[in-house]
């Protein structure tokens, strides 16, 4: 998007330097990247990410009065209803796409929110690794906030670690060497020192959470929590613990806040970046122009469940018992802004936040696509598009 730059790189772009860059980015985690990392990075102007930090931080503080918090209750499931929830989730991703209005100017419009951890290790090393690779320009920068490298592990170690050993500290996850964010998990290894944890394997004793590591039992007192719900379900796990006790352990990031901000918020959410959406138990009448619409399901994991192009009777079939478990919303006709050998594709853009005194937005992930979504599934046999950096 900064046209001279998208040019230059465009230009000295290598298959070569493209595989180098797979190379090293498998070399740093350990293991190899097995979703798609795109080509190129994307080069925003400094004010329009800017602009979406903002958004998104607006968007997050629209949620936080007492009337959302006792609404989203219901959005927890009980069997999933953890205790001692904080009073803000720690970590936060807000999705933007770009659309262009009525003057031709390019707009941030939300995708959706989360209260819940994203790639925080990963990130900056594929940014790091892009710049090393292409050799790319230094005055082109990845973090925000004023942030540099030093700054930024600081604050994820307060974030994830809080006060306690590393050692009692872990990142829980469900069949973690099977998920496609290995990577990431590898590096926050190497980054803070703790240790990833299937969730099957945690034990409780009392109020007491514990793994076992070379035939130790080491007490957790504070888990980095990435399990999504959806996929514990799915998967009918039987857990070694009880997730609704009162059990002695911090959380980084409260596993509650996955429900409370997440889809169920669109339909709460006033602003001008925010499409128009509704709940489907609450909707009056299904609007005759369905083209213009998107079905979501408001838990769901990478895209599961949504229907880009719903007609009235996918909405009819519905259950009434699952309707308040869906939304409607405006569809967006995102703009394809980075010009590729094959083609404008367009971005999705990931503001990342860290809440631990202060409400920070720290860094972005890039998503390049040119199918209906920005998903794998929806991109598939395509270059230049998948996994991305943001510089500005």
């Amino acid at each position: 998007m900064i046209a001279s730059l998208r040019q230059q790189f465009n230009a000295d772009f290598t298959p070569a330097k493209y595989q180098q860059l797979l190379q090293l980015m498998a070399e740093r985690c350990g293991t190899l990247v097995q979703f798609r990392v795109c080509e190129t990075p994307c080069f925003f102007p400094k004010f329009l990410l800017e602009r979406m930090a903002q958004y998104g931080e607006e968007l997050i503080h629209q949620l936080e009065t007492a009337a959302y918090r006792e609404a989203s209750s219901a959005a927890i499931p009980p069997e999933f209803k953890v205790l001692n929830e904080a009073s803000h989730p720690m970590f936060i991703q807000v999705d933007f796409g770009l659309v262009r209005d009525a003057a031709g100017n390019l707009q941030p419009k939300l995708v959706e929110l989360q209260g819940f951890p994203s790639l925080y290790a990963y990130q900056p090393m594929l940014a790091q690794s892009y710049i090393e690779v292409f050799g790319l320009t230094e005055e082109l920068q990845y973090l925000m906030s004023g942030l540099d490298w030093k700054a930024y592990q600081d604050l994820l170690r307060r974030a994830i670690l809080g006060n306690h050993d590393p050692e009692n500290v872990i990142l829980m996850e469900i069949d973690p060497l099977h998920q496609k964010t290995l990577p990431d998990f590898l590096l926050t290894e190497k980054l803070l020192r703790i240790k990833t944890v299937c969730i099957s394997e945690i034990k409780q004793k009392g109020n007491q959470v514990s793994y076992r590591s070379q035939g130790r039992e080491i007490p957790i007192r504070r888990i980095y929590n990435r399990a999504i719900v959806d996929e514990l379900v799915r998967k009918n796990l039987k857990l070694g613990f009880r997730l609704t006790d009162d059990l002695d352990v911090e959380w980084a990031g409260h596993p509650n806040w996955y429900f409370r901000m997440s889809k169920f918020s669109l339909p709460y959410l006033r602003h001008q970046c925010v499409p128009k959406g509704w709940f489907l138990d609450q909707l009056k009448r299904v609007p005759d122009n369905l083209d213009d619409y998107v079905l979501k399901p408001l838990f769901s994991f990478a895209g599961l469940g949504v229907n880009v192009n719903p007609s009235k009777e996918d909405i009819d079939a519905v259950p009434a018992e699952r309707r308040s478990q869906y939304i409607l919303q405006e569809k967006m006709h995102f703009e394809p802004v980075i010009a590729t050998p094959f083609g404008r594709t367009r971005a999705e853009v990931r503001i990342m936040y860290i809440w631990v005194d202060a409400l920070i937005p720290v860094l972005t992930i890039i998503r390049m696509g040119r199918g209906l979504m920005m998903g794998v599934d929806h991109n598939k046999n395509m270059e230049w598009v998948g996994s991305s950096a943001g510089f500005y």
